[in-house]
């Protein structure tokens, strides 16, 4: 009897001792890691941006713990990732260096394009050269200054409409589609070395440098941002499967994204249509929208419809919805209204660079789930916006491209909002 009652007491004192042991103490399957990826904290982000990055990384990336997919992070390009715009600053190389090919009709290059902008590009750029030769526009300003103040502000330097008719302004843009359209008759190779003879002048040119492409003037450097490309290089050590959703041509942005340690597989633009390997003015579709003149576009639904299509395999009309969180990126990081749609779709973070984007910056400041990390752009911000943003009114783009409030999505609309990040 003496003996069982040791054994008792025995037993009852290793169960308190269990019992005492804290329950952090053994490891869990969703306990953090030691030396997780770290974001440098020598890069300045405003306020807390850096802390509530690093702690959506922790909790979605390796250091998590968990199995199953990788996450996803998508990040537009320009004035996102780099400070300035590739497609302007390729486009201006090309027409200083001759690279534009006479169409057969300019009016073959959009379908969109209006009988006044074909008249201002037959009179300024002349027929006396042959379709499929290099028109001299590094000589010809009036020819420069029609091509690109149609795509700067969609109308001619007369003051015209340059596109007409109807599409979605919530999935495409004339004028972005124009600019692949403009280069068909070279190979996509052929793009990319343009742009990559356009980034190295770019980043050579000194901070603030200004260029003449015809009569306009613009900006004559690029740079890529430290904190974004530190950013970049942190997800992908932690395990994220990172891609960039532009809105400029492929080969364009493939000429800068390896800049960043991404390929082409993860880099994703407007996709042209080739044909004998030579890129044609047909632009991929998305989401059941059919290939052709350009009505899909990685623009604002658009990327949505990109991301899901493109990185999550989702086909047909359903790309262009919301998806279920298991099908969402972790990460979005945009600048503009154009890429609204996927930054929000983001589950973990969303990042706005502010450029004073009403529908954007409206849904940044609102900040219904806590995770949208506002900040000023990290070379030359912007002065903070006077006024408010007019969120409850016309702070967003209708498929018709009216203006409307911008709404949660419970319905309610979001009152205006102050600047903030500047």
């Amino acid at each position: 009897m003496r003996t069982k009652s040791a054994i008792v007491v025995g037993l009852a004192a290793a169960a308190a001792l269990a019992a005492s042991v804290p329950a952090t103490a053994a490891p869990t399957h969703d306990a953090p890691r030691r030396n997780c990826p770290q974001l440098d904290k020598k890069l300045p982000w405003a306020g807390d941006n850096r802390a509530r990055l690093q702690k959506m990384i922790d909790e979605r990336g390796t250091c998590s713990g968990k199995n199953g997919p990788r996450p996803v992070a998508a990040f537009d390009w320009d004035n996102t990732v780099v400070k300035n715009d590739i497609t302007d600053a390729t486009l201006a190389w090309a027409l200083k260096h001759d690279k534009i090919l006479q169409p057969k009709s300019w009016k073959d290059t959009s379908a969109w394009l209006t009988p006044a902008a074909d008249k201002a590009l037959a009179k300024a750029c002349g027929t006396a050269v042959r379709p499929g030769r290099p028109l001299p526009t590094s000589k010809n300003t009036a020819c420069a200054d029609e091509i690109f103040e149609i795509r700067e502000k969609s109308q001619t330097m007369a003051g015209e409409a340059a596109f007409a008719g109807d599409w979605n302004h919530r999935r495409t843009v004339p004028a972005y589609a124009w600019i692949p359209q403009l280069f068909a008759g070279h190979t996509p190779a052929a793009l990319t070395s343009f742009a990559k003879q356009a980034r190295a002048e770019q980043l050579a040119a000194p901070v603030g440098t200004k260029q003449t492409v015809g009569t306009h003037t613009l900006a004559g450097y690029v740079r890529y941002y430290d904190q974004q490309k530190d950013l970049i290089r942190t997800l992908k050590a932690a395990g994220f499967d990172v891609y960039i959703v532009s809105a400029s041509s492929e080969p364009i942005a493939e000429a800068w994204s390896s800049g960043v340690g991404l390929d082409a597989k993860h880099t994703i633009g407007i996709r042209s249509i080739t044909k004998h390997g030579r890129l044609t003015t047909a632009v991929k579709g998305c989401g059941g929208v059919e290939t052709g003149r350009g009505d899909a576009l990685p623009y604002m639904d658009g990327k949505r419809c990109m991301i899901n299509q493109e990185i999550f395999k989702i086909k047909g009309a359903k790309a262009w919805q919301q998806q279920d969180f298991k099908h969402r990126i972790a990460l979005g990081a945009g600048d503009a209204d154009t890429d609204v749609t996927f930054v929000n779709d983001a589950t973990g973070a969303h990042v706005a660079i502010n450029r004073n984007k009403s529908e954007l910056m409206c849904r940044a400041y609102d900040d219904a789930d806590g995770r949208w990390v506002a900040n000023p752009m990290f070379i030359d911000p912007m002065p903070r916006k006077s006024g408010t943003y007019p969120c409850s009114t016309t702070g967003a783009t209708a498929e018709d491209g009216s203006k409307t409030p911008v709404r949660r999505a419970d319905g309610s609309v979001i009152p205006d909002q102050a600047d903030k990040a500047f």
